[in-house]
């Protein structure tokens, strides 16, 4: 009797030692396809300078502070400037969105108005830049204005346009959206906000990203 008990006690063993093993199997199954599935959306949504030809970064910087970044983004991507320049530049003074009378108020009440002249829209060899940065500030949650001009005025098709913008407190939002609608073609990634006085390192992990 006993050593059929015993038989049985071993037989049991075997058994949930089999059954154990089997799920720990399938647990890591399950595990490495999630791994799988969360590394191929990573590179899927990841933002990339494409292509062989040249990448530009194009700016409007109403205080600078999109300059600094613009400067920096490209540095950091071997890449060409150009500088989004208003016919009439913006003074303090039409800058200041708290004064219900300034340049840049009555431009956000009345859209009529926003329709801003540039210094120039057309960029030399423009065919040649298969990636293009556009960077701006944030006003009242959109792109500044300026940038809507330069983006009427140009063929973004077979270009990759990465939007990026400084903001005090705003994201992004749907400045990037606004602006491809307005825009002639290309292939528009979601973009990237910045503070106003980001660090090296933070536009440099950003930049290093798009490699």
């Amino acid at each position: 009797m006993m050593k059929k008990v015993k038989v049985f006690l071993i037989a049991l063993v075997i058994i949930i030692a089999g059954v154990g093993g089997y799920l720990v199997y399938n647990s890591q199954k399950v595990s490495t396809t999630e791994e799988k599935v969360v590394t191929n959306e990573t590179k899927s949504t990841t933002k990339k300078v494409q292509g062989d030809g040249k990448t530009l970064v194009v700016y409007y910087s109403a205080q600078n502070h999109t300059k600094d970044v613009a400067e920096k983004v490209a540095e950091n991507l071997g890449a060409d400037l150009f500088e989004i320049e208003p016919k009439e530049k913006y003074t303090e003074d039409d800058l200041d969105w708290t004064n219900d009378d300034s340049r840049v108020t009555r431009e956000h009440e009345d859209t009529s108005l926003r329709n801003v002249e540039l210094k120039t829209t057309e960029v030399e060899n423009w065919d040649q830049y298969d990636t293009v940065l556009i960077g701006y500030p944030i006003w009242w949650g959109i792109a500044a204005w300026p940038v809507d001009t330069f983006v009427k005025a140009n063929d973004f098709s077979n270009k990759t346009v990465i939007p990026f913008c400084t903001s005090t407190s705003s994201g992004l939002g749907e400045s990037g959206t606004k602006l491809q609608k307005e825009a002639k073609g290309g292939n528009w990634q979601k973009g990237q906000r910045f503070s106003s006085s980001p660090s090296d390192s933070t536009i440099k992990d950003w930049t290093d990203s798009l490699k």
